[in-house]
């Protein structure tokens, strides 16, 4: 390991140790919403809590992390759908063990450019997480949840770095902004001293999520059919929120038709880019 490998190393493992430390937020309305329906004892249900942890990836996080590290007697694999793991832990511990009391919009209320960043990403995810599961169903393919899932996380450590080094974060926009052919990476290590995918995939190890997850968000993983249909939805999402103009676009359309097995036509019209 080179001395730059050894430092960069150090600094996620700093990282780590923080966040092990630090309660995780989640967006103001998933608490608004959990609340509500906690005072709704009729229709407090499993069924009905999902979805409202599926919109947030930080509450995701929080509960596969939590499941995972406090399995039940009954549990004979990990557990990778959110439904199964808020059933198998049962609404009391949910809601006992996963408060939501530290809220996104509250860690950022002095930082509202990062704030605005933050949002936006998390929307990015959910356009990248539709793209992932609608591909998922056009191959029949039976693990679309894992599909879905690892395409919800695979921005969790950029997402909890807006939240706890907004200033590091906007630097980094900053310098992008000013200099268009400056890579993400290049910048990270200017400013964070590691790439940010390596602080991904340690998250995902030490906070003891299902290795699965780790395969379908590993980027380089190119022989895996989820895991490649997870890195072209992302790449997606993060291009087209640039606008349908972004030069990155048509080698995104090429990679999704081959994956898909059809012309670019019909994979442009699958994923909604307008047309003229």
């Amino acid at each position: 390991m080179t001395t730059n490998q050894s430092t960069a190393a150090n600094a996620v493992a700093a990282w780590i140790n923080f966040l092990s430390t630090k309660p995780i937020p989640v967006l103001k309305l998933t608490a608004r919403e959990l609340q509500l329906l906690k005072e709704d004892e009729d229709n407090l249900t499993v069924r009905r809590i999902t979805p409202i942890v599926l919109h947030d990836p930080f509450m995701v996080f929080r509960v596969l992390s939590y499941a995972k590290q406090n399995p039940s007697r009954h549990q004979q694999q990990d557990l990778i759908q959110v439904e199964q793991a808020i059933l198998m832990m049962g609404t009391n511990t949910f809601y006992q063990k996963l408060p939501t009391t530290l809220l996104i919009e509250d860690q950022l209320k002095d930082k509202l450019p990062a704030l605005g960043q933050l949002l936006k990403i998390i929307k990015r995810t959910h356009r990248a997480t539709y793209f992932a599961t609608d591909w998922a169903a056009y191959h029949k393919d039976l693990r679309s949840d894992e599909v879905h899932i690892a395409t919800l996380l695979h921005d969790l450590a950029e997402m909890l770095l807006w939240c706890f080094a907004p200033n590091k974060m906007l630097t980094i926009a900053n310098l992008q902004h000013a200099d268009k052919t400056l890579r993400s990476k290049a910048a990270q290590e200017q400013i964070l001293g590691f790439k940010i995918s390596d602080l991904q995939k340690a998250l995902v190890e030490n906070f003891q999520l299902p290795p699965l997850l780790s395969k379908l968000m590993d980027d380089e993983n190119i022989t895996e059919h989820h895991a490649v249909n997870v890195r072209l939805a992302i790449n997606l999402a993060r291009h087209s929120a640039n606008g349908w103009d972004d030069a990155a676009l048509p080698d995104d359309y090429q990679e999704i038709a081959d994956f898909l097995r059809v012309d670019i036509e019909k994979a442009k019209a699958m994923i909604g880019v307008p047309v003229g």
